[in-house]
């Protein structure tokens, strides 16, 4: 039922696509102007990451979605981003660890962890922002949205 909601939501009735993001992206970051966030995804699932970008761009957020944290960072230096949404648990760089370069690379930006292991992977680590909200998976698409909507008006 979730995986149903999840395809219907991101405007899938037929079959599933995964998006393949290759490293050293080319990006245009003069197309954000019209969006309500830009935002910075970082996700090493495929289908998860396309399924997200999908879905917060209609609900009207510009995204750029990137597999691996440390595909993020030239993208962090090439543009300003409200908010990075980064899984925790990724290989080659953690979202933590992301999210302490971002940081440094834009104090301003917010910070927004979705991960299946929160409680483990924040107990011994911290970010430079206290106040990042952590959403575990499984997470309805509606409720994500909400989240980000919230941190983003704080």
């Amino acid at each position: 039922m979730y995986l149903y909601s999840l395809l219907v939501l991101c405007g899938y009735r037929g079959r599933m696509r995964a998006q393949r993001v290759m490293a050293g992206p080319t990006i245009d970051l003069p197309g954000f102007e019209d969006s309500m966030a830009k935002i910075l995804l970082a996700e090493d699932d495929d289908s998860m990451r396309h399924f997200l970008s999908r879905a917060l761009e209609r609900a009207g957020h510009e995204v750029f979605a990137v597999g691996q944290g440390d595909e993020a960072l030239p993208v962090l230096a090439e543009g300003r981003f409200d908010l990075l949404l980064a899984d925790i648990v990724m290989p080659e760089m953690d979202g933590i660890e992301l999210a302490r370069r971002a940081v440094a690379v834009d104090p301003r930006i917010r910070i927004m962890f979705i991960t299946g292991f929160a409680a483990v992977a924040l107990r011994n680590r911290r970010t430079s922002q206290a106040d990042a909200k952590v959403l575990s998976k499984p997470f309805h698409l509606r409720d994500l949205v909400d989240e980000i909507d919230k941190t983003l008006a704080a």
